[in-house]
């Protein structure tokens, strides 16, 4: 499996106990180069291009964020740039491209891009939430201009809903945004009621889930909710915002996924993407635990690649099949 990567990115700085920082990529790579049985092929980024930025945020926010190359600011309370941010935003851009750009061209069936600044958060105007540009959004607009994509899917289980992804494609019947978040949590959008708008109307799927839902409540809006998504949606590319902020050890969430989980997940929800796109790309979000983020993402690659298979047995929680089943309705009248 392909895994797009670059120093550079750890030249984003963010601060004494900010918990976006570079030890996550630095972890995540110490344990794929230990994992030799998953033998992942490692990948420069695209060099980066800002037409792919502009095509998903407005040209006077890009230039307010190009504009802070060397400089040290906060843009809000969590989200900061130092002299290194920029280059490493375009870094990030750069390998969510590159990912699906050789997943379109045939030349990976499934790649990562392990990634930072994240990106879920940022708006077509707004920096917030540790992200900067929208690394999944710009990589799936990349498609659909680049390749003629007509049906693109952003399935997102970062504990945090993706408010920037969502609104960013809202009125697009093209793309489906799809979410399995902790309810409640930052930024606060992402209610079971949004569903998109205008041509949109359906094309946005929000799995809200209560706190300390684990494997078999999220395993089973897999198979309630995305299995249907996909068959009725048929996309022609998977892109995952692939969060790991919802594991048990997570400091910022109240999620209870195991490594197991995030596993069995990433085993169905990859095989659902090779039967209709023949393949998908991982998008890195969250996941702030070092050990819990770095063994989910070993665990994401064992599955995806086969090299291991996770089940997760048992029957989801009342509270989270409340809320899976409302969800389903809504799946069930989407039409591709």
């Amino acid at each position: 499996m392909k895994i797009y990567y670059d120093e550079g990115m750890l030249d984003h700085e963010t601060g004494a106990n900010h918990p976006e920082r570079p030890e996550r990529l630095r972890a995540i790579r110490r344990r794929l180069v230990a994992s030799e049985a998953l033998e992942p092929e490692w990948e420069a980024v695209a060099p980066f291009e800002r037409g792919w930025v502009e095509g998903v945020h407005a040209p006077d926010y890009v230039e307010r964020i190009e504009s802070m190359a060397g400089e040290t600011a906060r843009l809000d309370p969590d989200t900061v740039v130092s002299p290194g941010s920029i280059e490493a935003a375009h870094l990030a851009v750069g390998g969510a491209v590159r990912a699906v750009d050789e997943l379109l061209d045939g030349d990976a069936e499934a790649g990562f891009a392990v990634v930072r600044p994240p990106g879920h958060h940022a708006e077509a105007d707004r920096a917030m939430g540790f992200c900067l540009y929208n690394n999944a959004a710009i990589a799936t607009h990349y498609a659909l201009e680049a390749f003629g994509i007509e049906r693109a899917l952003i399935l997102d289980w970062d504990v945090h809903h993706g408010n920037g992804t969502q609104n960013i494609f809202y009125d697009s019947s093209q793309v489906l945004y799809a979410s399995i978040h902790q309810r409640g949590l930052f930024p606060g959008s992402g209610s079971v009621a949004e569903t998109g708008r205008k041509e949109g109307r359906g094309r946005t799927v929000n799995v809200a889930l209560p706190p300390a839902c684990g494997d078999t409540d999220y395993m089973s809006a897999v198979d309630r909710v995305f299995e249907p998504m996909f068959e009725n949606f048929d996309p022609q590319l998977v892109v995952i915002s692939a969060g790991y902020d919802a594991h048990v050890r997570d400091p910022l969430a109240g999620m209870n996924v195991t490594t197991e989980g995030f596993g069995a997940m990433a085993g169905r929800i990859s095989k659902l993407a090779r039967e209709h796109a023949g393949g998908l790309v991982y998008v890195l979000e969250g996941g702030y635990h070092l050990e819990g983020l770095s063994t989910a993402v070993e665990a994401t690659i064992a599955a995806t690649t086969g090299h291991r298979a996770y089940e997760v047995g048992g029957e989801p929680s009342d509270k989270a099949r409340e809320v899976i089943d409302q969800v389903r309705s809504n799946v069930a009248a989407m039409k591709a």
